[in-house]
């Protein structure tokens, strides 16, 4: 699939840029070297806005374009203010610049340029955050419980809501789901080209089991208009989509009371949390939520300092005082 360039009916003011041409070629590899779709066209956002600075400076030729040149865009970066006055984050820059690093890497193994002027370029250090919200035990079964099995859609909407919660799939990974992708017998999910294009097989769990098992004999032949081998489906019979399935999670959080911001992201991070707060291996969660790098998945290590502090108490000979020793 051709990776989505400018419009036939709309003006492009990069489309005739020497750059751009080597921006779509550089997209024509990544998808012929198994990159998604969903990569390449999040990677054209930030080489477009780089594209675009160089354009203002009147730099059309990679060759040109030097460290010192990517230095210079790197400050712009910093330096930037959104219309809101506030600047971009280290998050964002690195977010901007990391596919910069990996074009003019393509750039030099292609020959377009003789060496590469970015292999050198220092990417800001992305702080490691906390999630910014956690649900506890006690919310996800209030959220569950919304969603009644009474009617097709409820079922569906419960199973969906179990095998979030049970698996820890990403938004993405949910919706791509297909009927042949559960064994219900061993209580399994194979996720097919998760993110980075990885697969990899993720416990159910018998209760998340139970309830799909319900609904591939109750609610789906209900709900399908056409045949699809879609595993979750909507009111119209249709394969279900990352946007409605954000919708849906959100819908149920407001009808048990719970404002919290993030949707799906919240059920993948109390999947993680509260596995490792009941004593299972990080590497197994890695394994699980499809982490590339451990480092990733350690984040869930200080989400789930409550229980540690738990243990601390329990154990440690100086959590054990309930009063300060006599000094005297």
């Amino acid at each position: 699939m051709k990776p989505s360039g400018p419009r036939s009916h709309t003006t492009d003011p990069l489309a005739s840029h020497p750059l751009t041409r080597y921006m779509y070629a550089h997209f024509e590899w990544m998808l012929t070297h198994g990159y998604s779709v969903d990569t390449v066209r999040a990677r054209r956002i930030p080489l477009r806005r780089f594209i675009g600075w160089c354009a203002e400076r009147e730099l059309d030729d990679p060759r040109a374009i030097t460290l010192p040149i990517l230095e210079r865009y790197q400050r712009h970066l910093f330096t930037y203010r959104k219309p809101d006055g506030s600047p971009l984050t280290l998050g964002s820059q690195h977010g901007v610049l990391a596919p910069l690093k990996t074009w003019f890497k393509w750039l030099t193994r292609e020959h377009h340029i003789a060496t590469n002027s970015a292999s050198e370029l220092q990417l800001p250090r992305q702080p490691k955050r906390l999630p910014r919200a956690l649900l506890s035990p006690a919310e996800l079964a209030a959220i569950l419980h919304e969603a009644e099995p009474t009617t097709a859609a409820g079922m569906r909407d419960r199973a969906m809501l179990e095998v979030l919660y049970a698996t820890g799939l990403r938004r993405m990974e949910l919706p791509k789901l297909a009927r042949y992708d559960v064994d219900l017998g061993r209580q399994l999910v194979f996720v097919r080209e998760g993110k980075g294009r990885r697969d990899r097989v993720v416990p159910l769990g018998e209760r998340a089991a139970g309830w799909l098992d319900k609904y591939l004999a109750e609610a789906r032949p209900q709900l399908l208009a056409d045949q699809t081998d879609a595993l979750f489906v909507t009111d119209y019979g249709a394969p279900i989509d990352p946007a409605w399935l954000a919708a849906k999670v959100k819908r149920y959080m407001a009808f048990a009371g719970i404002e919290r911001p993030g949707a799906t992201h919240l059920f993948r991070h109390a999947c993680a949390t509260h596995m490792l707060e009941n004593g299972a291996d990080i590497r197994f969660i890695q394994e699980m939520l499809g982490h590339a790098n451990l480092a990733t998945t350690e984040i869930y290590t200080h989400v789930a300092i409550d229980k540690l502090q738990q243990i601390h108490a329990a154990t440690h000979p100086a959590g054990k005082l309930r009063q300060p020793p006599d000094e005297g």
